[in-house]
């Protein structure tokens, strides 16, 4: 850690932090200008997920994520089920319906994805993600990586959408939530019993082990050391799966407790 730190790698992404902070700005003063606005929870909501974005996505914590499974999958579990609902529910009703109405957004609207098939979208697109090979060959093409990092946390706002959307007309209740949450569930747990098994039988090796894959995942002339046991060990590929089970049924809960004081 203290290597990394020297060698400047671990950093703030300051492009980043002035793109969360205008539209946090921007955010205040469309509330401000139009109170009493819907829900006094949703600013704090909102901010919330943003400022969480910012220190997933543009802190030190990036580099961190990467130095074992279960800290790689904690990061990503916060980046696709806890964020997006954040950010949904501290939307105010009167700003999307005002944003839906553009002429933009209108012509866009067609090009969404049914909320189911963005389940399955995302939950299949996560899965191939981690599996060594793809995600080797994602690494050795840093553009081609984001993009589709990019793809899934769009596909997370829109799988989210059917009990988390800004408008409170648009989302689903009693027979069909639990459905929908229980379909949620299912769809994402091969990705987590994914690590669960091959951390009990050893199957599959850690591609954040060895220099080589830490080469792919840290910065470029990186000397940050992999943490030592019993992190990156198939402990750790059991432990990965089990937080991000966790936080996804977590998100899915906290989302369900908040949309009803939103």
């Amino acid at each position: 850690m203290i290597t990394a730190l020297l060698a400047g790698q671990l950093t703030w992404n300051i492009p980043l932090f002035l793109c969360a902070l205008f539209i946090s700005i921007i955010y205040l003063i469309y509330v401000k200008r139009n109170k009493p606005f819907d829900k006094l929870l949703q600013p704090v909501l909102f901010l919330t997920g943003i400022w969480m974005l910012y220190l997933i996505t543009g802190s030190p914590l990036l580099a961190i994520s990467y130095l074992s499974f279960s800290f790689h999958m904690i990061q990503m579990s916060f980046l696709f089920f806890i964020i997006p609902p954040l950010v949904l529910l501290g939307i105010p009703a009167s700003f999307y319906e005002k944003a839906i109405a553009l002429p933009f957004i209108t012509k866009i609207k067609k090009l969404f994805l049914a909320p189911k098939v963005a389940l399955i979208a995302f939950a299949t697109l996560f899965l191939l993600y981690h599996f060594p090979f793809f995600l080797t060959i994602l690494s050795e093409h840093p553009t081609m990586q984001n993009a589709y990092l990019a793809v899934l946390f769009l596909l997370s706002f829109r799988m989210f959408w059917p009990i988390a959307s800004p408008n409170p007309k648009k989302r689903i209740f009693t027979e069909k939530r639990k459905k929908y949450v229980w379909e949620s569930s299912i769809y994402i747990m091969p990705a987590c019993l994914m690590f669960i098994i091959s951390g009990l039988f050893d199957g599959m090796n850690n591609p954040f082990l060895g220099e080589v894959a830490a080469h792919l995942c840290l910065p470029a002339g990186s000397d940050i050391q992999l943490l030592p046991p019993p992190f990156n060990t198939k402990y750790d590929q059991m432990l990965a799966g089990g937080f991000m089970m966790g936080l996804h049924k977590a998100g899915l809960g906290l989302t369900c407790r908040l949309e009803k004081r939103c």
